[in-house]
């Protein structure tokens, strides 16, 4: 076999065209451009975001076979509505991914890591400090990847991380309502210390706090479930 083949094309580096019709559908989801529960066309889709039908077509499909949207029979694509006991699977679910994984992270995070994590919180603080929720919950997320990536499981960080998508289809936030900023900032300010300290039982159980009282929060503000009556999350096995 030979060397390089210097007829071929070189790819293009950019993301096609397919990935960044998806990836602003979902923006315009998430900040509720596209209202949970409206009905579009594929067509009008793709004329609000002056491309042709084909990417669309194809992002949304993408962002069906993750829970944001549907297709209904000679109607349209519907964006749907997270419901509360949705929101109850969800989070349940990021319980028993994310525990195991911030244990995990606690041993396996390189320095460099920890770095960036630390860097992630301080923007936070920063953030919250101006009463800025948008960017503190962004950078929340990039603080919750970058521990799940720490954990050595990619899929499961990529997982988490649309799982986030489905419950902010909602529109949903504890943020101004049953929490300020700083408490938000204050609950991943000890999941980090515990990191830091590489003690993955203390990182475990800072995790699963944060988690369940987010998670209690969100079902009381949007469901009316009386807090007093548990959810079950602390028997949850996470390894």
């Amino acid at each position: 076999m030979t060397g390089a083949d210097h007829s071929l094309k070189e790819l293009e580096a950019e993301p096609s065209l397919t990935e960044r019709a998806g990836k602003s559908i979902r923006e315009a989801i998430i900040d509720g451009r596209l209202t949970p529960g409206s009905l579009h066309s594929v067509q009008s889709l793709a004329d609000g975001f002056k491309v042709s039908r084909t990417p669309v077509r194809e992002a949304l499909i993408d962002l069906a076979s993750d829970g944001m949207v549907s297709f209904e029979r000679n109607r349209g694509v519907r964006i749907l509505e997270t419901s509360v006991h949705d929101l109850e699977e969800i989070l349940a679910i990021r319980i028993l991914l994310e525990v195991p994984a911030a244990f995990r992270a606690a041993t396996l995070a390189t320095p460099e890591v920890l770095t960036e994590i630390r860097a992630e919180l301080e923007l936070m603080i920063a953030a919250s400090a101006e009463d800025d929720e948008s960017t503190t919950m962004f950078h929340d997320r990039r603080f919750h990847v970058l521990i799940n990536q720490a954990s050595g499981n990619n899929r499961l960080a990529e997982y988490v991380d649309k799982l986030r998508d489905q419950i902010l289809t909602r529109g949903v936030s504890t943020v101004g309502r049953s929490r300020p900023l700083a408490a938000v900032v204050e609950q991943h300010t000890a999941i980090l210390a515990r990191l830091e300290a590489r003690d993955p039982d203390g990182a475990a159980a800072a995790m699963k706090r944060h988690l369940t009282n987010t998670g209690a929060l969100l079902l009381k503000q949007e469901g009316g479930r009386d807090l007093e009556t548990g959810l079950g999350w602390d028997e949850l096995v996470v390894g």
